[in-house]
C-alpha cells in the first residue's frame, strides 16, 4: 500500500484492487495551508472541527461516489475493514468527541489516531488491537505533545510510526517541530519521504520513524 501526507492531519492511502481513503480533510480558510484536489472512495473524519472535516473538499474515486465514516463502529467497503474506537477524556476535555480508525488493508493495519489530546487509557489501547503503521501527532496544540506522542508509541507497539499535525516544510502549522519526537524515540535526524509504500512481509521486526514530505 501507499500512504501519502498532505499536511496536518489528512493522509491519503491507496492500496491496489481495493480503495482510496482519506483522512482528515482540513478547511484552507482556518489553516492556512493548502489542500490539493483529492479523490477518494471512503473519507475518515475524527473529530467534527474545521482542521478535520472539510469532506467537501474530496472529490468521488473510481467508485462514483465518497462515503464518510466519522463514528465509532465498524464498517466495510471494497474489502477494506475499519473500525473506529472512541477516544475521548472528558475530565481534560469536555464534550469532545475524537475517533481513532483503523484501516485493514487486506491484513495490513493502518490506524489513524486523529485529533488525540491525551495518553489513552489501556482499555482504549486494547480497544486498537493489533497496529502496523501508527499515525500520530505529535506537534502539540490541541494534540499530543512531542513527550505524550512517545509515549504513545511506547504503549501500541507499532512497526511503523508516521507523525503527523506538527510544523513541518510545506505547512504554516504553528506547532512543535519533529526534532523532539525523533530525540524523545531516541532518534538525532529522519530525512522526510514522498510517500511510504510498503507491504505486510516489508514491516521491520523493531519500531521505525517514518517521515513523510507534505505534498501539494
Amino acid at each position: 500500500m501507499e500512504i501519502t501526507w498532505y499536511g496536518r492531519s489528512c493522509f491519503r492511502m491507496t492500496e491496489r484492487g481495493t480503495l482510496a481513503v482519506v483522512t482528515d480533510p482540513f478547511d484552507e480558510k482556518v489553516t492556512g495551508d493548502t489542500l490539493p484536489r483529492l479523490r477518494a472512495d471512503l473519507v475518515s473524519v475524527s473529530c467534527d472541527v474545521a482542521e478535520h472535516n472539510n469532506v467537501g473538499a474530496i472529490s468521488a474515486g473510481a467508485r462514483g461516489d465518497v462515503r464518510v465514516v466519522s463514528t465509532p463502529g465498524e464498517y466495510e467497503m471494497g474489502g477494506v475493514f475499519i473500525t473506529g474506537a472512541p477516544m475521548k477524556n472528558e475530565k481534560l476535555r469536555p464534550g469532545f468527541r475524537n475517533t481513532a480508525f483503523s484501516f485493514d488493508f487486506d491484513g495490513l493495519r493502518v490506524v489513524h489516531l486523529g485529533g488525540l489530546g491525551f495518553v489513552p487509557s489501556q482499555q482504549q489501547i486494547d480497544a486498537l488491537e493489533t497496529v502496523d503503521i501508527l499515525i500520530v501527532p505529535i506537534g502539540g496544540g490541541d494534540c499530543l505533545s512531542a513527550t505524550q506522542a512517545a509515549e504513545v508509541v511506547s504503549l501500541i507497539e507499532p512497526s511503523i510510526v508516521i507523525p503527523m499535525n506538527y510544523a513541518a516544510d510545506g505547512t504554516s502549522a504553528k506547532l512543535e517541530n519533529a526534532h523532539r519526537f525523533l530525540k524523545e524515540m531516541g532518534l538525532t535526524d529522519s530525512k522526510p519521504i514522498e510517500s511510504l509504500k510498503v507491504t505486510k512481509a516489508q514491516l521491520p521486526e523493531d519500531t521505525q520513524v517514518v517521515l513523510l514530505a507534505v505534498k501539494r
